[in-house]
């Protein structure tokens, strides 16, 4: 591997925060190895789980070491993505993953899937789907899905669902009329965000792993990025746009012992603008007070642009070549 300059100049022999890492060399707090032996428990039992959470907080950290520990031997986990299809087209998805060959009509792909269930019990081998981004599952979907889980008369258990997604997969299932497929839901799992040690002890692995032998960043500087993360490591606001220009302007008036800000922010289309400013306020006083020490009186925060789901981001301009 070519030694990029950030990597020679901190002493790395590999990039420290690669997404490329194998599933046994994933780095989990002990909060979430305690929902990870939950996820495996339940599935050992033949048990639905349904775990929610915000983007960024682990999940699919979760999920891999779950597909890491679940032995090879009698379980079959099959992992599907694609939430956002209709009904047919989702167990058609479903075949695929299976390594079935999948019909032309909804009914015969049911069957299929639901045939191969029955056909891995009798070999003795337990079945767990794997649904990510459920809460983007069709309507028509989320109707069918509780049948999948009735086998002979409801009478055995042969198949696990596990429904991946944002908080409002909750909300969702609570509905009546998906009351069939939560009540067939023995588990529900809430991720949480990272804490300030977490956050800590997760840089210092990552630095570690890459070749890093000593400490990069001060205790105030760790304390900022999970502050600025709010313990999700690929969110910078909940809400907020990720982008590098989410931000687009600050101004600061400095008095010897005050400051007063002036901030422009970018928001994601859909979310609630008075909490994504909230938010950013409380973070921001803490964080200019704890470095400075000046008294932060006022923080002014304007939307300056909506970005709208799918919509592509400006590179910003640069004077430098």
């Amino acid at each position: 591997m070519k030694k990029t300059k950030v990597m020679s100049t901190f002493g790395l022999n590999a990039p420290a925060f690669s997404k490329e890492i194998a599933d046994k060399d994933l780095w989990l707090p002990p909060s979430k190895r305690e929902l990870v032996d939950e996820i495996v428990e339940a599935v050992s039992e033949r048990q639905s789980v349904l775990l929610t959470g915000e983007p960024g907080t682990g999940k699919t950290c979760v999920l891999r070491a779950v597909r890491h520990r679940l032995p090879g031997e009698g379980f079959r986990l099959t992992y599907c993505h694609n939430a956002t299809l209709g009904r047919r087209d989702f167990y058609r998805q479903l075949c695929l993953a299976l390594g079935l060959t999948p019909s032309a009509t909804a009914a015969a792909v049911f069957y299929a899937v639901s045939t191969h269930v029955a056909d891995l019990a009798k070999d003795r081998v337990y079945p767990a789907f794997l649904l990510d981004e459920a809460h983007l599952l069709h309507q028509d979907t989320l109707d069918h899905l509780h049948i999948l889980l009735n086998y002979e008369w409801d009478s055995k258990a042969l198949l696990s669902l596990i429904l991946v997604g944002l908080p409002e997969l909750r909300d969702r299932l609570d509905l009546r009329r998906n009351r069939s497929l939560c009540s067939r839901i023995h588990r529900r799992i809430s991720i949480d965000a990272l804490t300030p040690d977490d956050t800590a002890a997760y840089v210092e692995m990552r630095l570690e792993r890459a070749g890093c032998g000593r400490q990069l960043f001060t205790a105030d500087a760790l304390a900022l990025l999970h502050e600025h993360t709010f313990g999700a490591m690929r969110e910078r606001v909940p809400g907020g746009s990720s982008s590098k220009s989410a931000t687009r302007g600050v101004k600061a008036e400095v008095g010897e012992v005050q400051t007063a800000l002036d901030l422009e922010i970018v928001v994601d289309y859909g979310v609630s603008i008075a909490d994504v400013a909230k938010d950013v306020r409380e973070n921001v006083i803490a964080a200019v007070e704890r470095m400075t020490g000046l008294e932060v009186v006022e923080v002014n925060i304007a939307v300056s642009d909506v970005k709208l789901p799918d919509e592509e981001e400006d590179e910003p301009e640069t004077r430098l070549q």
